[in-house]
């Protein structure tokens, strides 16, 4: 009787696979999205990184190579694991090696907050926290170079001094954790999606994987605009303002939000199967299951390590394409370093404001043309030859639209003894003692700028009632009226943010369409097993070409246009002036020379392509049972005689 029961055996699914086929953890799309949230955070940490770096720069007193070493440490710790992680592939449970990685990288950014807590408060360079202190940057004769000295053994014992160590510890675990979410997340996707749906997948996440950095600089932009020991203080106590050059705003707050997020968008990776079921498709063939990988013991990863890297590494189409990436990969570098301490120099911007402008103006351009990429690609059904030729055309686009940003600034504002000479009238400062550590910008009434209202030789000073000062009198080197206001001149070139950030906005726009195609080329053109491998060396090659090297690059030429370098205890710290011409025609034209690069990587892929395409259809044609005759096929021959 029970085995005639057509209720017993009509139905193949017992009510476990039932509810696996129903649970969220079974469906790729909802991985999609968990992966799109956790791409998002882990980038948010990058993002809000580079939006600090200037005000780590001036917390710590390091010079733009050394902040550029910091911003790129994260690699160091990825370089090497990514390749032997990303080649397990599917033969582990990706999910949960996903998962572990978020849960470290949610502890190194608890870390990288840490310097904020050892460390004591953030001294700038004229004291406000005596009476005596509060007349130290005027003229004066009886002050000695030993005032500013006075602290220096106190600051060499603070924990401050480990600061950049402790950075730099954090930045490599982060480089670690790192490690199996791309791979392992993007391979994940086109394993269990539809070919036909598969770039349309990978294009959102690309877009979180923008958003991230963009929410970041955004989040950076919001904390910069408190004080960094807003917490160690009192409000009376924090005199400085953020239009102020020595300003320093709250860089740790970021992480620890950052850190939340990490640690909720992990947990949902430690419910999903190692495998589970393709979606269908449109072709019937598309829509079978995926057979399950075969495990492979450490001795076979070994031996078959070397064939999987010469098999991958010898398609000349996937060495272009990363090469190209590679490329785009280091301009992205310094773009996301550097250009907000770029746009807070030239334009005389605070740094809340420019890391604003990043997040919220490129960077959203940038996620909005990666998602049109893939909408394109999908729509259009390109194959591995149109996803070049669209590549191609983006770049040279690029290319067209960024030349003007090398033409829109100002040179350096008059500042004297720096861009310009002394002050003629030899005597103005006779009887200064201006300590060489002391930095306090005025600007003279004649729109001459000075280091400090004593290189100004001002004697005296306005204030209002709060007791803040709002002008300096009785200046002896300011010709004219003599006084000076407190701040800098600036560079006179705020009207122009307007135009360069709209043709900035307009490139990241236009070179981000090449992203998911160029990443289907990958994809595509080598074999199946080999996925996650390929996707990992890519990602090795963009941290040790682009990603490493970069940002310490772009950090060196920055410092060549350094006018002057402060000075702390007798060590040099952060650059005071840049020489602002310099710096926007060496940095935005070493922008340019990797955008060029990759233009000749896309063109190269066209070129080889269509030579591959015209080798391979004559092989066609005999596989269909024709020859050809005079490169037609004997039909044809037969209708041109008839």
């Amino acid at each position: 009787m029970g085995t005639c029961d057509p209720g017993v055996t009509s139905d193949p699914l017992t009510p476990r696979a039932y509810a696996r086929q129903r649970s969220l953890f079974h469906s790729v799309k909802f991985f999609v999205f968990c992966h799109s949230l956790l791409q998002l955070a882990q980038l948010l940490v990058s993002g809000y990184m580079k939006s600090s770096i200037s005000t780590i720069e001036r917390r710590y007193g390091l010079s733009s190579q050394r902040s550029g070493l910091l911003a790129s440490f994260n690699e160091v710790g990825n370089t090497i694991l990514i390749v032997f992680v990303s080649f397990l592939g599917s033969r582990v449970h990706r999910p949960r090696f996903i998962g572990g990685g978020a849960l470290l990288a949610s502890l190194s950014s608890l870390l990288m907050a840490l310097p904020h807590f050892l460390s004591g408060p953030y001294e700038h360079s004229t004291s406000i926290s005596s009476a005596p202190a509060l007349t130290s940057d005027l003229c004066q004769s009886n002050l000695t170079s030993s005032s500013s000295n006075q602290s220096c053994s106190q600051q060499q014992s603070d924990g401050q001094q480990g600061a950049y160590p402790l950075l730099l510890l954090a930045q490599l675990l982060l480089g670690v954790a790192s490690v199996p979410i791309q791979p392992f997340g993007i391979s994940y996707i086109d394993d269990y999606a539809s070919r036909r749906n598969s770039p349309l997948y990978l294009g959102i996440v690309f877009a979180a994987t923008s958003v991230g950095p963009a929410l970041g600089f955004i989040t950076g932009s919001m904390m910069l605009r408190f004080y960094v020991d807003f917490d160690k203080l009192s409000k009376d106590q924090i005199q400085l303002d953020s239009k102020d050059l020595r300003w320093v705003g709250a860089w740790w707050l970021g992480f620890l939000l950052a850190s939340c997020l990490l640690l909720l968008a992990a947990l949902p990776y430690l419910f999903f199967p190692k495998s589970m079921e393709r979606e269908e498709d449109v072709d019937a063939a598309d829509s079978q299951t995926k057979p399950p990988p075969q495990e492979v013991s450490f001795v076979h990863f070994l031996k078959s390590f070397p064939g999987t890297a010469l098999r991958t590494l010898r398609s000349p189409i996937y060495l272009l394409v990363v090469l190209a990436q590679v490329n785009l990969a280091a301009m992205l570098a310094g773009l996301a370093t550097f250009m907000a301490k770029f746009i807070e120099r030239q334009f005389s911007q605070t740094a809340s404001f420019a890391t604003l402008m990043i997040g919220g103006v490129g960077s959203p351009l940038g996620v909005l043309g990666t998602v049109l990429g893939g909408v394109l690609m999908r729509r259009l059904n390109l194959s591995v030859s149109g996803a070049s030729r669209l590549c191609c055309g983006a770049i040279l686009l690029c290319i067209f639209s960024s030349m003007p940003l090398l033409f829109i600034g100002c040179s350096t504002q008059k500042v004297s003894g720096v861009s310009t000479p002394s002050s003629p009238a030899l005597s103005c400062l006779r009887g200064c003692s201006c300590p060489l550590d002391l930095f306090n910008p005025v600007c003279g009434s004649d729109r001459m700028e000075f280091r400090s209202p004593c290189h100004a030789g001002c004697t005296s000073r306005e204030t209002d009632a709060s007791g803040r000062i709002t002008n300096y009198t009785d200046c002896g080197c300011v010709t004219g009226s003599g006084s000076a206001s407190p701040g800098t001149c600036g560079s006179g070139c705020s009207h122009l943010l307007l135009p360069f950030m709209l043709l900035l906005g307009v490139t990241c726009l236009i070179a981000s369409f090449s992203q998911t195609p160029s990443y289907m080329m990958i994809l595509r053109t080598g074999d199946s097993e080999d996925k996650s491998f390929a996707v990992g060396v890519q990602y090795m090659l963009f941290r040790v070409l682009a990603f490493m090297p970069c940002p310490v690059l772009y950090g060196s030429i920055i410092d060549t246009t350094c006018l002057l370098w402060g000075k702390k205890c007798n060590t040099q710290t952060s650059c005071l002036y840049y020489d602002l011409d310099s710096f926007r025609q060496r940095f935005l034209g070493l922008e340019a020379v990797f955008v060029c690069g990759a233009l000749i990587c896309f063109l190269l892929t066209v070129v080889v392509l269509r030579r591959r395409s015209v080798l391979q259809e004559p092989e066609v044609e005999k596989r269909s049972g024709y020859e050809l005759v005079d490169g037609r096929r004997p039909e044809t021959q037969d209708n041109l005689k008839s």
